[in-house]
């Protein structure tokens, strides 16, 4: 049930205008539900309410902003207090391009400083999803289908590399790549991080809501610094991110 301060257009779809730049995200409503969660205690039933969820994988056009601080000669100056990325040394990924494509490597502490970004610009409350939520929106889009199929970027069809984001078709939710393309960041129903959904480079039937991967120490082997980036992941180059938007009581 939706908290009693909010109205039906407040869980209409919007547009999010990043303040100081061009830069714009689509946010998709999620009814809230009930969704079945495999835990270390073994599987339980999470209650998830209403959120809102991007229509697409966060790409470089936005990322780009938060690393390089495009949005600063417009600040409200709340988002100073969120500490931003340190340039890459090598940007993760450059071999498929940039513009249009989704951001990748970003570490999870990355991820999450974005979301905070994102929420001082805007006044809303933005955050990486967790578990629950992502597969919650990802069985509603799926609305029952099993297969993917001309949905996702995966290794059947993705000629081994990242695509331009909405290039596939949207699920029954209007969102498009939630499997596919680039893992997600998500929190994990164990409280640890994981990307989730599959990603371009493995097979069909691995891409699915149940997919879900834990950082190794492969994903980080050729970052030259010592102690290693907390921003960045170089040999993560299939891994990205999408925000949700946190339904406010008083909005």
């Amino acid at each position: 049930m939706l908290p009693s301060a909010l109205r039906a257009q407040d869980v209409a779809p919007y547009i999010e205008k990043v303040p100081g730049t061009l830069v714009q995200i689509e946010m998709v409503p999620v009814p809230g539900g009930v969704v079945e969660m495999v835990t270390p205690a073994g599987p339980r039933m999470v209650s998830v309410p209403p959120f809102w969820i991007a229509k697409t994988e966060v790409t470089w056009d936005l990322y780009d902003v938060f690393v390089h601080g495009l949005d600063r000669p417009a600040d409200a100056g709340a988002a100073d207090a969120v500490s931003r990325p340190t340039k890459p040394y090598m940007l993760p990924g450059e071999q498929f391009g940039h513009q249009g494509l989704p951001a990748l490597g970003m570490s999870f502490h990355a991820a999450n400083q974005l979301a905070r970004w994102l929420s001082a610009v805007t006044g809303k409350k933005y955050a990486v999803p967790n578990e629950a939520q992502w597969e919650l929106a990802c069985r509603a889009g799926l609305g029952g289908a099993a297969d993917a199929g001309a949905r996702a970027w995966h290794g059947g069809n993705s000629a081994d590399r990242t695509h331009a984001v909405a290039t596939r078709e949207p699920d029954a939710l209007g969102v498009h790549d939630l499997l596919g393309n680039v893992a997600e960041w998500v929190r994990g129903v164990d409280g640890d991080s994981v990307a989730k959904g599959g990603a371009f480079d493995v097979a069909p039937q691995d891409v699915h809501c149940g997919a879900r991967m834990r950082q190794t120490p492969a994903w980080n082997v050729t970052d030259p610094q010592l102690p290693k980036s907390p921003w960045w992941l170089p040999d993560a180059y299939f891994l990205g991110v999408r925000l949700i938007r946190v339904m406010e009581s008083n909005p």
